[in-house]
């Protein structure tokens, strides 16, 4: 299958700056030399802890934040070689859900002057009554009604609020669409009813999704691949199929085990001892190597690079997991 998005090398790094006088204090590297694809018509999940840096690899994508080093490429274009006007064109293809829907809608604005904004933005004409019909559709589309249109943010409930931003998301016909944690925010039961509805859309509308959470259990679920994140590092690409049977990386099983087990007669998790090493100093080798059970002197001076593993996935781990 051909690949709509090529990730390589890709890292960003940002001074922290602390005091009166902001002095630096460190840098941090966000996102450390990453690099993936996702193919046309597939979920790839990105899963890690707070602070991995899921969230800054998908702003980096869609070159919301510039990166430091590295390439994105996007439908065969490498979109930091684009000047403003041309990836703003581009952007039409590449949109994003984002984690609040509390905060992604200016409360001021109507339902349907939040979705006219994408059409203004890109300066794309209707004629007259066309618009409304479109922002019906669009509606319609992520199972809210046309009267929807009138309303404010604040009378919409959560789940409201976020089938309004993906209807948003889907105004310019996109091909990729990142999901920032779209159901994080939201109660259970309504979770699911989002999950269900971005799947209808992504085979009703042929699209290809990045879905970044920190649920293990849903991204196996959802999502065809998953890539796992650790300190701004990929440590593990691998099938949804296989990461709850034979993850081949310590902290992949380590987030494995530590999903909930409704039967108490399940084991408990493994709990991860050692420190977290300070991203202000990142270790040489292995970013696992002072949690990881099975780390040898080599973990610690030499870095483990991705390599492939017996089913097509990928571990960057100089003993993984058999």
């Amino acid at each position: 299958m051909e690949n709509l998005v090529e990730i390589s090398n890709l890292s960003v790094s940002f001074d922290v700056r602390a005091g009166l006088l902001l002095r630096k204090i460190g840098t941090i590297k966000a996102v450390n030399e990453a690099s993936f694809s996702i193919r046309k018509g597939e979920i790839l999940g990105v899963v890690g802890e707070s602070g991995c840096g899921k969230s800054t690899l998908a702003r980096l994508i869609l070159r919301l934040i510039e990166p430091d080093s590295g390439s994105i490429v996007f439908n065969g274009n490498d979109i930091l070689k684009m000047p403003r006007k041309q990836l703003q064109q581009q952007r039409r293809h590449m949109q994003m859900v984002f984690q609040d829907p509390y905060s992604a809608m200016d409360p001021r604005y109507t339902i349907f002057r939040s979705l006219s904004e994408p059409f203004q933005i890109q300066n794309v004409a209707f004629a007259e009554g066309e618009k409304r019909k479109k922002i019906d559709d669009l509606l319609r589309l992520v199972g809210l009604n046309p009267e929807h249109s009138f309303a404010y943010p604040h009378e919409l409930s959560g789940g409201q609020k976020q089938r309004v931003d993906i209807a948003r998301v889907l105004a310019l016909t996109p091909q990729f669409i990142i999901l920032d944690e779209p159901t994080a925010a939201l109660d259970v039961s309504v979770q699911a009813q989002i999950i269900n509805l971005l799947e209808g859309l992504r085979e009703r509308l042929n699209l290809t999704f990045l879905f970044i959470s920190h649920d293990l259990s849903l991204v196996s679920y959802f999502c065809d691949r998953v890539i796992v994140m650790y300190l701004g590092r990929i440590v593990e690409n691998i099938s949804a199929d296989s990461i709850g049977k034979r993850p081949h990386h310590p902290y992949t099983q380590a987030l494995i085990e530590s999903i909930f087990q409704a039967d108490p007669r399940q084991k408990n998790s493994t709990i991860l001892e050692g420190e977290v090493p300070s991203p202000f100093n990142l270790p040489h080798g292995c970013v696992f190597f002072s949690r990881c059970k099975y780390a040898q002197p080599i973990c610690r001076e030499q870095r483990p690079t991705l390599h492939e593993t017996d089913e097509g996935g990928q571990v960057a781990c100089h003993f993984p997991l058999r």
